[in-house]
């Protein structure tokens, strides 16, 4: 169960960051729209929400996610593969140390997104991807080692429209994970159930499970369709102008359960 999320409104910059997506310029004020929409829909799931303000010196860090991986006992301050990101982490610090008195920093030459990283129970799937190298997820593997999981290294890098892991797999719990084709026949998947994601809803697969709900992007009836037969609850969002700029649902939270 989590109980609490980080988010931080989009600047009015938000336009300027990085993307491949080819999807046109964002509109600003439809992103703020949105945003307001997934926070709701986070409280809805239960969550106490810290919202912070828009960062003009990072048009990218509305995608608080890349900036931290964070388990029931510790953060883990990650290092971005964008140079233009790195900046993002030291902000997120002391929000973190409100609620973690471990505080674990990947260092250089590692990098990491927290975008490439899937959570999924007592397992955690590292994407070494364009943005996260091998160091970094030697020294994230490490650092999750010692509170004992799991952990597994997916080398992304060859998979076409794929920037993080997280954009083609999600965990549903109960050993149910939801997987893109180009990724679902992957060894490291053993084990788990497999919902596949058709190709045309790639995008989708990117949906976030919150306690007793499943967010999903709208657009994308297959998928949806599957997991309602399945048997969860959805919260079904409009994240297009995050989508043009190379995010997703998860990228837009920092999601944990806090241990007083």
């Amino acid at each position: 169960m989590f109980t609490q999320a980080i988010v931080r409104k989009p600047g009015n910059n938000f336009a300027n960051g990085l993307t491949t997506a080819g999807l046109g310029e964002p509109d600003y004020t439809t992103a703020l729209k949105q945003h307001e929409e997934y926070c709701r829909a986070l409280q809805r799931c239960g969550l106490s929400l810290v919202i912070l303000d828009p960062d003009l010196d990072f048009p990218d860090s509305t995608f608080v996610e890349d900036t931290a991986v964070l388990t029931s006992h510790s953060a883990i301050l990650t290092h971005p593969g964008a140079p233009s990101r790195v900046g993002e982490v030291a902000a997120i610090r002391p929000v973190l140390a409100q609620f973690y008195s471990q505080i674990y920093i990947i260092a250089e030459p590692g990098t990491i997104d927290g975008g490439d990283i899937c959570e999924a129970g007592d397992d955690y799937f590292i994407g070494i991807s364009g943005r996260t190298n091998t160091h970094g997820a030697g020294q994230l593997a490490r650092f999750l080692e010692l509170e004992g999981f799991r952990v597994h290294s997916i080398d992304i890098r060859a998979v076409p429209g794929i920037l993080h892991l997280k954009s083609g797999l999600a965990y549903l719990g109960n050993h149910r994970l939801v997987v893109v084709n180009a990724l679902a026949d992957r060894p490291e998947l053993n084990g788990f159930e497999i919902v596949h994601v058709s190709p045309i809803e790639n995008y989708a697969a990117n949906c976030v499970r919150i306690n007793d709900f499943v967010l999903i992007a709208a657009g994308f009836p297959g998928l949806k369709s599957e997991l309602e037969k399945a048997g969860y609850s959805l919260l079904v969002l409009n994240v297009s102008e995050f989508q043009k700029m190379d995010g997703g649902l998860s990228c837009l939270s920092l999601r944990f359960k806090y241990m007083r």
